[in-house]
C-alpha cells in the first residue's frame, strides 16, 4: 500500500470515529483531497485510494492538472479564492465552487454559466472570524446574500464553506465550527430560491475532527492524505 492509500485509510478511520461522535455514519461525510502542490500522479493515487472529491486552490494548477487526465474518476472542486476574471476557467469545469465568497463574484459565476448552458453548483463561503483580508461574507451579511441568489440565473447554492481562525487550542477553534453550524441549521429552516442547504464544508488537515463532531459533512483534507507542502 502506498503512503497516500494508507494516509487516506488513516483519515477515514478518524472520520468514521468523529462522525460516530455526532451520531452521524462515516459514509454521510465528504472527504475532499485539497491537492494544492499535488502533481497529476499524486492526485490519482488519492483517487483510486478512494477520496470522494477533488479539491484545487489555484486555477492554473488545477488547468494544468487537468490537461493531464488527473482528476478521472472523481469530483472536482474549487476551494480557494476565486478572482472574477478567472470565472471562465472553473465554471463548467469544477463539479462545484467551495469559495464563492461575494454577490459580485456570484453574479460572475451566473454570467458564465448562462452563456455555457447550465448550472453551477457553489457553496457560500462564509468570513465566519470576521478576518480582515481573507475573502467570504460575514454571518450578518449571509441572509442579504442568500436573497440575492434567487436573483442570479445559472448558480444554485448547496451549502455553506468556511476556514475559519486558527486561535490556538483545539476546543478554543471549536465556537467557529458550533458558530457554523448555527447558521446552517436557521438557513435550513427557510426559503430561499436557488439554495438547499445540503453541504457544511469546513475542517482541514489539523481540524476536520473537530469539523466533524461540531456538524460538518464535508472535509477538505490536504497534508493528512499528501503529506506536508514544500515551498520553495
Amino acid at each position: 500500500m502506498s503512503a497516500i492509500a494508507e494516509n487516506v485509510r488513516a483519515v477515514r478511520e478518524q472520520i468514521a470515529q468523529a462522525a460516530k461522535i455526532s451520531g452521524r455514519g462515516a459514509g454521510e461525510i465528504t472527504l475532499v483531497a485539497a491537492s494544492k502542490m499535488n502533481d497529476a500522479g499524486r492526485v490519482r493515487e488519492a483517487i483510486a485510494a478512494g477520496v470522494d472529491a477533488v479539491g484545487e486552490n489555484r486555477v492554473q494548477e488545477l488547468l494544468q492538472k487537468r490537461a493531464e487526465g488527473a482528476y478521472e474518476g472523481t469530483s472536482l472542486h474549487f476551494i480557494g479564492h476565486l478572482q472574477t476574471n478567472k470565472v471562465r476557467d472553473v465554471v463548467g469545469v469544477c463539479d462545484l465552487i467551495e469559495s464563492a465568497g461575494s454577490a459580485r463574484l456570484l453574479e460572475e459565476i451566473g454570467r458564465r454559466a448562462v452563456a455555457l448552458g447550465l448550472t453551477q453548483d457553489v457553496l457560500i463561503e462564509v468570513n465566519i472570524g470576521k478576518e480582515k483580508g481573507k475573502s467570504g461574507v460575514f454571518p450578518e451579511e449571509l441572509a442579504e446574500t442568500l436573497e440575492k441568489i434567487g436573483e442570479i440565473s445559472g448558480v444554485s447554492a448547496l451549502g455553506l464553506m468556511a476556514v475559519p481562525p486558527i486561535l490556538g487550542p483545539e476546543r478554543e477553534n471549536r465556537r467557529f465550527f458550533d458558530d457554523m453550524m448555527k447558521l446552517f441549521i436557521d438557513i435550513q429552516g427557510k426559503k430561499y430560491d436557488n439554495v438547499s442547504m445540503q453541504y457544511l464544508s469546513m475542517g482541514m488537515s489539523d481540524s476536520f475532527r473537530e469539523a466533524i463532531e461540531a456538524g460538518a459533512n464535508m472535509v477538505r483534507v490536504g497534508s493528512a492524505i499528501f503529506g506536508e507542502r514544500r515551498y520553495n
